[in-house]
């Protein structure tokens, strides 16, 4: 069974109004002739006359009658879908978006980004959950509405993205602890006993190929699953955590952060999300509340290191 011609409702919808092919002709600007041929198919199409002559003008049959009222909201719904969309009120907006981040992230940009977003539109929820690895299905299968984290291999190729800021790691240990004093140097660095953070359980990473490229190995005397677990433990302990500066900010309050003495590249965080979304105002305002949130969380929690 093919498919009615959808461009026919609005016919209708003008026809069943006006009740005279002559004046819905002259409304949707077409000849007479073509506006009694769509009249023609509309007829075919649903099976009924629709318009029968009385005299000198036409009346609706009960079919056109029963159909008035649905033609006329279905064409104005339509017409909504396809206007642009009108300016975004915050005010009135309710809606629940889900973030996929680190728990790093949630603790140094959370406060502020929620602090914004409940000031300018109060009926918006946020929901964080948990990311434990890159893979891009979330944003696809809309389980998801933003995503923060670096972009990688498992990134969906069509998913829209947008640096955030850039992040290196910088080694912490407690205030009082012997590495808060004098020069930091690889060795010095190497000697001590670490806390690698690992969410696969891995036993080495990126700081030890760049001792090993010096010809030192560090002793890991604990891995542990997240930073906010290797923090406390250095805070407890005479261990050294290596972190990421500004997704732990706010948990080295009150630590001797030092700059790593090798070579990493910096890390790239950046905000991801789908092509779907891209248009869509109140996505719009949410991708710039976390855009300002870590740039001016990032301003604040910065530290100076030595």
């Amino acid at each position: 069974m093919s498919k009615p011609d959808l461009n026919l409702l609005v016919t209708l919808d003008v026809l069943l109004s006006e009740g005279s092919v002559a004046r819905a002709a002259q409304r949707l600007r077409l000849s007479p002739s073509a506006m009694s041929r769509a009249l023609a198919r509309l007829r075919a199409t649903t099976g009924d006359p629709l318009l029968v002559r009385a005299g000198r003008g036409l009346v609706p049959t009960p079919r056109a009658l029963e159909l008035r009222e649905r033609v006329g909201e279905l064409v104005q719904d339509a017409e909504a879908v396809l206007r642009p969309a009108t300016r975004l009120d915050l005010k009135q907006l309710v809606r629940t978006f889900t973030l996929r981040t680190s728990e790093g992230f949630v603790e140094n940009f959370g406060p502020a980004l929620i602090a914004r977003t409940a000031a300018e539109a109060p009926g918006v929820r946020l929901r964080f959950v948990h990311k434990p690895d890159r893979d891009s299905t979330p944003l696809r299968d809309a389980t998801i509405d933003l995503e923060a984290g670096v972009v990688g291999e498992m990134t969906a190729p069509e998913a829209r993205t947008q640096a955030l800021f850039r992040d290196r790691f910088v080694g912490v240990v407690r205030r009082g602890h012997p590495l808060g004093k004098g020069r930091m140097t690889p060795a010095r660095y190497a000697a001590g006993r670490h806390i690698l953070v690992s969410r696969r359980g891995r036993e080495g990473g990126p700081i030890d190929e760049a001792l090993r490229l010096l010809g030192l190995e560090r002793h890991v005397a604990t891995i542990v699953g997240g930073f906010s677990t290797a923090l406390a433990l250095a805070r407890g302990s005479d261990l050294i955590a290596s972190v990421p500066e500004r997704h732990t900010g706010n948990l080295r309050d009150g630590m001797h952060s030092f700059a790593l003495p090798v070579v990493l590249s910096k890390i790239v965080v950046s905000l991801l999300w789908h092509p779907r979304l891209d248009a869509d105002p109140a996505h719009r305002w949410l991708r710039g509340c976390v855009r300002d949130a870590c740039a001016t969380s990032g301003e604040r929690l910065v530290r100076q290191v030595n």
